[in-house]
């Protein structure tokens, strides 16, 4: 988001529609006193997908799924980086920039799924599979990226299986995303039993059920999403795919089964498409607000920093799928 005009006043027209006017004033003192604050401190502000409306079409610069927000912070030329999303996140692009100041709003955003793996967990993994590469989603921990072979995301994952020319590979922590690219691929994928809380809530009666009330609707789904809920879906994709699939295909009607303030971001984008919103949110996502986004530029809250050992190995994991 360039420009250096720009004020929470002119950017109401663009998230009006998702946005009712009697909750704006709530947000944009904040807003004006975030885009002060970027230009005080050379700061850029990353914003996931999950992120809300005001902040992902107000106050960020780059905006995307966890792949491009770890491509693109390479590119930034700030001081400052504060990522409105969840630890892990922050942790990739301090890995990508080390040279620069990350900031994460709230130490407690974290991530189901990034939780429901150790190291030991890995090294474990490895005395039991010797020799077996160890493919990592982003969505982990730096600790655990560092004892990982290489790093993939939701939507590079089967190239990055692919790209390894082993057999068999052992693909953590997500299992339904290790599933679900097991039956795009021959190499055969030994997963670990890690969950997204809100995928795993998903089920094929929903499907069904949005079916029959909408009929002719378009069903997306993120790979995180159980295999029987994919199935169910006319496409599976990374939030970056499915927002592209919006934009290239315009279904008259979609459904994102994916977090809930996703629709919201791509609606934005697309006033001709309608949205059917079944609403799953996640909890830790929605820990970044305006005002802690405020705050973390204003006393450089929660600087994300990582052991230097750690962060070597990591890094390695990250630029091998990078390189993909």
């Amino acid at each position: 988001m360039s420009g250096m005009s720009l004020t929470a006043a002119s950017l109401y027209d663009r998230v009006q529609r998702v946005i009712p006017p009697i909750e704006w004033p709530v947000f944009s003192d904040d807003i004006d006193a975030i885009l002060a604050l970027k230009r005080e401190r050379n700061a850029v502000i990353l914003a996931h997908n999950y992120q809300t409306p005001e902040i992902f079409h107000c106050v960020a610069d780059i905006v995307g799924d966890s792949l491009a927000l770890a491509r693109k912070a390479m590119t930034v030329e700030a001081d400052v980086i504060v990522l409105a999303g969840v630890h892990f996140m922050a942790e990739t692009a301090k890995l990508l920039n080390p040279g620069k100041t990350v900031l994460i709003p709230d130490m407690a955003a974290g991530c189901s799924l990034a939780d429901s793996i150790t190291p030991e967990d890995i090294r474990l993994l490895r005395q039991r599979y010797p020799g077996v590469p160890v493919v990592t989603y982003v969505n982990t921990s730096a600790a655990v990226k560092a004892e990982s072979d290489i790093c993939c995301t939701s939507g590079n994952a089967k190239a990055v299986v692919e790209s390894l020319g082993v057999p068999r590979v052992l693909m953590l922590p997500d299992e339904y995303l290790a599933q679900n690219i097991a039956a795009q691929t021959d190499v055969e994928i030994i997963a670990w039993k890690g969950h997204c809380e809100v995928h795993e809530r998903f089920t094929p009666g929903d499907i069904r059920e949005l079916r029959e009330a909408h009929p002719g609707i378009t069903v997306l789904a993120h790979p995180e999403c159980p295999p029987d809920v994919v199935a169910e879906a006319d496409f599976a994709g990374s939030t970056a795919a499915m927002s592209d699939y919006v934009g290239q295909k315009k279904p008259a009607r979609v459904v994102l089964i994916t977090e809930c303030s996703m629709s919201d971001n791509v609606a934005v984008e697309h006033p001709e498409v309608d949205f059917i919103r079944p609403c799953n949110l996640c909890p830790h996502m929605k820990r970044i607000t305006l005002g802690n986004i405020r705050t973390a530029l204003e006393q450089n809250r929660h600087a994300v920093t990582i052991d230097a050992s750690v962060a070597a190995r990591a890094r390695l994991a990250v630029e091998r799928m990078l390189a993909v």
